[in-house]
């Protein structure tokens, strides 16, 4: 495996932002494995069956981390690093604040949908073709990933959520109503700056709802989108919420409700390795060209 903390100066957010990346070349030879024996490569083990080619390309899955969290949390938790080379693909794990939103804070959206594409397929082996990119996430993270996929369908292909309780949903009334109480003022003010005012959040531009309403009768292609919860998450309902508006409209859905699990890392770590292994519709192989 290849993993590569690259910081660059963002135009969209306005300072030096990092990126985890993380390409499969364990399994990559530069010589043909034809050679193997005569390039007097170990015998024990197995000879390397791909070898890299100019141009050759992987598909991307794009990890949005949790509140509170940077994006070395993805890799550190998890063993995504060994499920992106089991499943041939290169994984871009972004640092994101204020919600994934353009705020006052920055314009983490622009960054995330604009901005962290046009750099990630410039200056790495990144597929440009939208069946090759994918986004998930877990908890804060989740709930950007959807709120990315529904207003910007031409970017991924399909979008894993899991456990997402905070921030962007297909819910205005619950948006409206966490933005009127006293939580998210007391403990979490960057909500606000995030979302603005309750009283101008209906019809904005994170008001999830109507824009995926919009995207479905226009007859573009949409995300497909799997959305998971444990049953003893507290955030259980939003997530199921967000799961019955997506069907109302016809969008390609699937829930997973996980029996017994909670908000932690326990699902996260699971889901996020399933995700790779088996829920996204990945091609599990190098791109030649």
């Amino acid at each position: 495996m290849a993993r590569l903390q690259y910081n660059f100066k963002s135009q969209s957010v306005g300072r030096n932002v990092n990126v985890t990346i993380v390409l499969p070349t364990d399994g990559l030879s530069f010589f043909d494995p034809s050679e193997a024996e005569q390039r007097g490569q170990n015998p024990i083990t197995h000879p390397l069956q791909y070898c890299y080619r100019p141009g050759m390309k992987f598909q991307t899955v794009y990890v949005y981390h949790g509140g509170g969290e940077d994006d070395s949390m993805n890799i550190r938790y998890a063993a995504l690093e060994r499920a992106a080379q089991e499943n041939k693909v290169m994984l871009v794990c972004p640092d994101i604040q204020f919600f994934g939103t353009d705020s006052p804070g920055g314009k983490y959206f622009t960054y995330l949908t604009e901005e962290l594409p046009c750099v990630v397929q410039t200056l790495f082996p990144s597929s440009p073709k939208r069946e090759d990119n994918f986004v998930m996430g877990y908890a804060m993270g989740a709930n950007v990933a959807l709120g990315v996929s529904i207003l910007r369908p031409q970017l991924f292909c399909a979008c894993l959520d899991i456990s997402g309780g905070i921030g962007m949903t297909l819910q205005t009334s619950t948006m409206v109503e966490e933005l009127s109480g006293d939580h998210f003022k007391k403990y979490m003010p960057s909500y606000h700056i995030a979302f603005g005012s309750p009283e101008e959040f209906p019809g904005s531009a994170y008001d999830l709802y109507p824009a995926a309403k919009r995207h479905k009768a226009s007859g573009q292609k949409l995300t497909d989108f799997i959305l998971v919860c444990g049953s003893k998450e507290f955030i259980r309902k939003r997530v199921e919420d967000d799961a019955a508006r997506l069907q109302e409209l016809e969008y390609p859905v699937t829930y997973i409700c996980v029996e017994g699990y909670d908000h932690d890392w326990k699902t996260w770590d699971e889901y996020t390795m399933r995700g790779l292994r088996e829920l996204l519709p990945l091609k599990r192989e190098y791109l030649y060209v």
